[in-house]
């Protein structure tokens, strides 16, 4: 059963990205997978709780990058991304400090791959790439890549196995 406070946070990003389906589809798909993840991989429930809601808002800094640099490139919206998140996280309310600084902290990083700290980091990423590899209909030859240089928890691991047909 999904919390309240991520169930708000995600009826808020969608008002945020309003018209914007594709997008709204996104982020929904990337919370569902890392949510299933990290469920699957035993994570606390505390930790989890960020992952989710850091899961809906890690392309949150998207329209800020368009209207400002003329381009969603992912060093924009990790430099955009966390202020506009802390915004929405205060004015929804319920969320600690210490949640938020994660949060932001994720969002900050989710376009960077070395360095990758903590599981949560880790999902947030994997997940990330299970979507991007659909939706961007990439070729078996990028998915083996990132297979191999990204994915680390047995759980995304099976997935993007299952997903893309490949051992």
């Amino acid at each position: 059963m999904m919390d309240r406070k991520i169930a708000e946070l995600m009826a808020a990003m969608i008002e945020y990205d309003k018209g914007d389906a594709r997008r709204i589809q996104h982020f929904v798909k990337v919370h569902d997978l890392a949510a299933a993840i990290g469920t699957l991989e035993d994570m606390e429930a505390d930790e989890l709780f960020v992952l989710e809601a850091a899961a809906i808002l890690h392309d949150i800094g998207i329209h800020v990058s368009e209207a400002k640099y003329g381009s969603c490139n992912g060093k924009y919206q990790e430099l955009e991304g966390p202020g506009e998140a802390e915004k929405l996280l205060q004015q929804l309310g319920g969320f600690t400090a210490e949640q938020i600084e994660r949060i932001k902290y994720l969002i900050a990083h989710h376009h960077t791959y070395t360095e990758i700290a903590g599981p949560d980091y880790q999902i947030l990423v994997e997940a990330d790439f299970l979507v991007n590899l659909y939706e961007d209909n990439a070729p078996a030859s990028a998915v083996k890549s990132v297979q191999e240089k990204i994915f680390k928890t047995e759980a995304g691991l099976v997935m993007l196995k299952n997903m893309f047909a490949i051992d």
